[in-house]
């Protein structure tokens, strides 16, 4: 039963574990609508694609990726400033 001591750095913050659940999420629900966009429009034609909610899945597809690349880089950034600030507190005890 080992306790965290002061010296070393704490785990991931609430914010880093829903950026990353977020940013998974979301790549892995663009990639999916991708590949069923694009099997769709092979099989049916891309008129069927012009219809009903397709518009919407291809957009999801479309910019689901951007954000969740989006997210992964705010999560990198975060991350790095977090390990910076603990290097900062190590090297001053």
């Amino acid at each position: 039963m080992d306790k965290m001591s002061s010296d070393e750095t704490p785990g991931f913050s609430l914010i880093e574990k829903i950026l990353a659940y977020a940013a998974i999420s979301i790549i892995a629900i663009a990639v999916v609508t991708y590949l069923v966009t694009l099997i769709v429009g092979l099989a049916d034609g891309r008129y069927l694609l012009a219809n009903g909610l397709w518009p919407l899945v291809a957009a999801i597809g479309f910019y689901g990726l951007p954000i969740g690349f989006l997210l992964l880089f705010v999560l990198l950034i975060i991350s790095f400033t977090r390990r910076a600030r603990a290097a900062r507190r190590a090297g001053r005890k």
